[in-house]
């Protein structure tokens, strides 16, 4: 008798869906979108409301001349701020809500509409009534928050300075006490100090809180935050500078602008003093004693602003693929057949290959953005009921960076696919692509640069929150691991430890666990997931003990195995996506909910796989023909997501109006 010598995957897919009892399910889209929508569904479905009833932005943004849109779209912002819905973060006696989800959940909503009134909202709202709020005390408070709430004031974010982007600590203007009068003295020292790329500076914006090198009694105490007034009925303020950064790429809507302080004097009381105060003749005192920890803790609190711009990110890619699959259930190209009709593109493998694993990875990360936006709000809580949040907010600091640096960067390239998926067509502005590329191109910069809050990540994943590394700077940090760290890393995450921790993961525990594990298999999945993740760090660290034993500078050896360091932190952020999504469908009973979301699940597992098959096999985890029975795999998910493409992402809740493409997606219902 002749032996079987196919491996049983080859085999199953031999047989076909058929044989393996798969029956395709129904999926209910209302039940989807209910889950995806969660504990804010009433916020969201207010917002799409208010989207569709000012739909005609998206038109004003490519007729109207630039200072006329800019108006637009502040008094749409105005009009919405009189709904309470841009601020519910803030404390109910302010014009808020005292729900931080919430105001996360209606900012990601509003992603799907005209992305100028998005960043101004983000910039009035979350940057600069987001600082007031967290950095500031019941004075600033009680004098600003309502009317920062309400949209009577009107307010810029000014950190970055044109000489200094992501380094924060190293910001150059000042911010000089004087007794005598009991004011702070702001100056600009030189032009590469002025405060660039500010949102709201160039025509709107009444007031900034400004970050500035503090100096009391001759003595420095590092970066601290103040208001400090830019205009006064609509001209600059006395001793400030104003210039207007011009025509960007896209966000043409939000009037960016240069600032610069020409010895202003602010008042004592403007410092922005939760973590800080300076009395009147000057003393200086802060709760927290160590400066860079004070440091730290002060940019912890804005934290909002990256988790909402990742959030956004995805929605734009939301909106993208929404606009691409519905065009590819409509339009016909060739007869493959021999029928009278054309095929749709979508029936198409290499349509469903662009389009379908972007939409699996789309769910992917919105439920990972779940996951970050609770713990924002359970942070946030918790801080407001005065209990110790140290640890859970570094978690939220370190998960959120590598979160907003996934998701932007997805939105990217999910935006691009869908424009090209849809040929010619994609091209014409009226098809949103145009704006959607121009406007989301900047959320990879936005909130920090996406390589450098992977090394964010990475500095978490080096030193397990050691309490001597929190309070380093970048430079620091790198000196710390370098030095440091290492041979405590290479302790835990040594190669047979690694592998031993990985089998145990699975039934069995030998060396063939990656060949014989079931491909869909979700256990499998997180196991090639984690020992990627591990073996990179264990990698890392070896690596810069090995330089700084050769005698190699710090900064040297960092700089060689940079790349690496980025490599393993975006694989820690993989593996936490996928967790978060296995963790939303063991969250579902069983039927058809359940197995339409597997579905995407599996999708998105094995294509990330099959995507760094090379790495795998160079690693010893997969052979030739566990990659093309995981081809084979991915081939086979294809064809069963493809006839529910159009309810996954009609799941998604993009308002129809908001596509602004009939004759892509259809005429509305």
């Amino acid at each position: 008798m002749a032996t079987d010598t196919q491996q049983p995957e080859a085999r199953e897919a031999q047989h076909g869906d058929a044989a393996r009892g798969y029956e395709q399910p129904v999926l209910d889209v209302a039940a989807m979108r209910a889950l995806l929508d969660g504990r804010y569904a009433d916020v969201r479905d207010t917002v799409r409301g208010q989207l569709s009833d000012h739909a005609d932005i998206l038109e004003d943004a490519e007729t109207l001349d630039r200072d006329a849109y800019r108006d637009r779209v502040r008094d749409l912002v105005v009009e919405m701020a009189a709904t309470g819905q841009t601020a519910l973060g803030f404390p109910s006696q302010h014009g808020g809500a005292d729900d931080v989800g919430a105001s996360v959940a209606a900012f990601q909503t509003l992603a799907y509409g005209d992305l100028s009134v998005l960043v101004k909202v983000g910039v009035q709202f979350g940057l600069f009534g987001g600082a007031v709020h967290q950095l500031g005390t019941a004075r600033h408070h009680e004098r600003h928050l309502s009317d920062v709430a309400a949209g009577r004031l009107l307010g810029c974010f000014a950190m970055t300075e044109t000489g200094h982007g992501s380094n924060v600590a190293a910001l150059e203007t000042r911010a000089v006490y004087d007794p005598a009068t009991e004011e702070f003295v702001v100056t600009t020292p030189h032009d590469g100090a002025s405060k660039d790329y500010i949102g709201n500076a160039a025509r709107h914006g009444e007031m900034a809180v400004v970050f500035a090198q503090l100096e009391t009694a001759g003595e420095e105490h590092g970066v601290h935050a103040l208001l400090v007034p830019i205009r006064v009925d609509g001209e600059p303020a006395p001793g400030v500078r104003i210039a207007d950064d011009g025509l960007k790429m896209g966000l043409n809507g939000v009037d960016n602008g240069k600032l610069w302080f020409d010895d202003v004097r602010v008042p004592r009381e403007a410092l922005l003093n939760r973590f800080a105060d300076v009395a009147p003749d000057g003393t200086y005192s802060s709760p927290i004693d160590n400066p860079n920890r004070r440091f730290f803790t002060m940019l912890g609190t804005l934290v909002q602003g990256r988790v909402c711009v990742g959030a956004a990110g995805l929605s734009a890619a939301e909106v993208a693929l929404t606009i691409a699959v519905k065009y590819a259930e409509r339009r016909r190209q060739f007869d493959t057949g021999g029928d009278e009709q054309e095929d749709l593109l979508l029936d198409y493998g290499m349509h469903q290959r662009r389009l379908l694993p972007l939409l699996a990875r789309t769910y992917a990360m919105r439920f990972a953005q779940d996951v970050v936006a609770e713990r924002l709000h359970e942070v946030t809580t918790k801080d407001a009921a005065g209990e110790d949040v140290d640890l859970l907010r570094r978690q939220l600091e370190t998960r959120a960076a590598g979160t907003k640096a996934l998701g932007t960067w997805h939105g990217t390239r999910t935006i691009q696919e869908c424009r090209e998926a849809c040929g010619g067509a994609g091209y014409l502005a009226v098809n949103r692509f145009a704006a959607l590329k121009a406007d989301t191109d900047v959320f990879t910069t936005f909130e920090g640069d996406n390589h450098v809050l992977l090394q964010l990540v990475a500095k978490q994943l080096l030193t397990d929150y050691s309490s001597d590394f929190e309070d380093l700077d970048q430079f620091g940090m790198v000196r710390f691991v370098a030095e440091l760290a290492v041979e405590t890393v290479l302790e835990n995450t040594a190669v047979h430890k690694l592998l031993e921790r990985v089998r145990d993961l699975l039934p069995g525990g030998d060396d063939r666990w990656d060949q014989e594990a079931g491909l869909l298999d979700p256990e499998y999945h997180l196991a090639m997931y984690r020992f990627r993740e591990e073996h990179m760090i264990g990698g890392v660290a070896r690596r810069l003990k090995r330089g700084i034993d050769r005698g190699m500078k710090p900064g040297d050896v960092f700089s060689r195995v940079q790349d690496h360091v980025i490599a393993a932190a975006r694989a820690h952020m993989e593996r936490l996506v996928l967790e978060a999504f296995v963790a939303k469908v063991a969250e579902l009973p069983e039927g058809d909910l359940r197995t339409a979301l597997t579905l995407l699940c599996d999708l998105h597992a094995l294509t990330g796989i099959e995507a760094d098959r090379g790495w795998f096999m160079e690693h010893g985890r997969m052979s030739s023909q566990r990659s093309k029975a995981i081809s084979r795999e991915v081939g086979s998910l294809l064809r069963k997501v493809r006839p529910l493409a159009l309810d996954y992402v009609d799941a998604l809740g993009v308002p129809h109006a908001m596509l602004r493409s009939p004759e892509l997606v259809g005429p509305v219902a």
